[in-house]
């Protein structure tokens, strides 16, 4: 009876919608449209790029894989690693590169539904494929060693897998589960609060249903971080859900946890009609809401145009002995890019002058550009980062 489709319901809250669940999918629709208002596309996408570095990195947190930006930063950029640290950076460069790719098709209207087979084999493969091949294997505990192949759900010849006391669906079960499991929240998708809402379900439920035999987290934070997408909440790329899940709301244990809660059987009568808790749900998705909001508002505080502005005028006036450079970092921030030759009437000096401010504060790091005659854009030196972007990847306050 168990091996039956709807071995995942509650899939979502069809009758009614808890008062608290609708509450917060109203406060996170508000604040994600607030977050990174003011700032030019240009400068959000930059700051987008450094966001997806944040999100691989608590990614591989929760799988327990420690990685320093730096090292994900260089494995991007092609630079040479050290053999310590390469297999994990190169981890996190899949990631990021799969991420960016979700980013350009939603984008240009071209995502695919996040809850479909098509997408979510999609990404498992291109995750794989990008994967050192150290990682693309699975150790069992008999000892033997099997090849994971990217892009292949489990099927009818593959041994049965269990997630700590959770035993998943049976492999020869797993296509009849995802098609329902897509249909399912197919129907959440039909309202705004629904498409909110449904990320915290969906994001369960794929694990619950355990369709790849490795990389399901990754793949269910990538497929949230799609979902957060087309119920347009994705504040212009500037937050990431694999932040808070790592971190909770107040210690680092709570994921792991509320995962095992939302696993929980129907206890009795008044706890809705499926195979699974209903109150468990609640409690999860609740939760799981209530970290979505935590890191949206976190991402607006962090970002916001005059905070930033100010933090980067400090930096910028405390590292390079050029009164005029913070004016023009300020001009970059807000304008997304400047020509080379409009420096001059930004900074209403020479161009001789201008020239060199240009130069130290591309020499120094906080500016780019494609060539030396290109416009300039804003750039973020790594020294720098926590400076900048407190408690990004650490624990430090934002500065008044």
């Amino acid at each position: 009876m168990l091996e039956t489709p709807s071995r995942i319901e509650p899939c979502f809250f069809e009758e009614h919608i808890p008062a608290k669940l609708a509450d917060l999918s109203v406060d996170i629709q508000r604040e994600a449209t607030r977050l990174g208002q003011g700032l030019h596309p240009d400068s959000a996408a930059e700051l987008a790029d450094l966001v997806r570095v944040m999100n691989c990195y608590y990614s591989n947190l929760i799988e327990g894989h420690n990685t320093r930006p730096r090292d994900i930063e260089r494995a991007l950029e092609g630079a040479e690693l050290e053999e310590e640290t390469r297999p994990l950076a190169l981890e996190a460069r899949s990631h990021v590169i799969v991420q960016r790719a979700i980013d350009e098709m939603h984008h240009k209207g071209t995502l695919p539904r996040p809850t479909s087979v098509e997408f979510l084999t999609w990404v498992h493969k291109s995750f794989y494929d990008e994967m050192p091949d150290e990682f693309r294997v699975i150790e069992h505990p008999d000892g033997t060693v099997e090849p994971i192949v990217p892009g292949r759900m489990r099927q009818d010849d593959d041994r049965e897998v269990s997630v700590g006391r959770h035993l998943p669906p049976a492999s020869s079960r797993i296509a009849a589960f995802m098609e329902h499991f897509d249909k399912r929240f197919q129907v959440a998708a039909r309202s705004s609060s629904g498409r909110i809402i449904a990320i915290a379900s969906a994001h369960h439920r794929l694990n619950y249903i355990h369709p790849f035999p490795d990389g399901n987290g990754r793949v269910s934070r990538l497929m949230s971080h799609a979902m957060a997408l087309t119920a347009g909440i994705g504040g212009q790329g500037l937050w990431s859900v694999s932040r808070g899940l790592a971190r909770g709301l107040n210690d680092r244990g709570e994921y792991k946890r509320m995962m095992d809660l939302a696993d929980s059987p129907r206890q009795g009568d008044r706890d809705g009609r499926g195979n699974l808790s209903e109150i468990a749900l609640k409690s999860y998705s609740e939760w799981f809401l209530k970290v979505t909001l935590d890191q949206i508002t976190f991402s607006a505080k962090l970002f916001d145009l005059g905070g930033l502005d100010k933090r980067f005028r400090r930096l910028v006036a405390d590292t390079i002995e050029d009164k005029r450079a913070p004016d023009l970092v300020s001009a970059v921030l807000r304008h997304g890019a400047l020509e080379r030759g409009d420096a001059q009437i930004v900074l209403k000096t020479s161009e001789r002058t201008a020239r060199n401010t240009l130069s130290k504060l591309t020499a120094a790091g906080y500016l780019a550009s494609a060539s030396p005659k290109t416009p300039v854009r804003l750039a973020f030196p790594l020294d720098y980062r926590e400076r900048l972007f407190p408690n990004l990847f650490g624990d430090a306050e934002l500065p008044g």
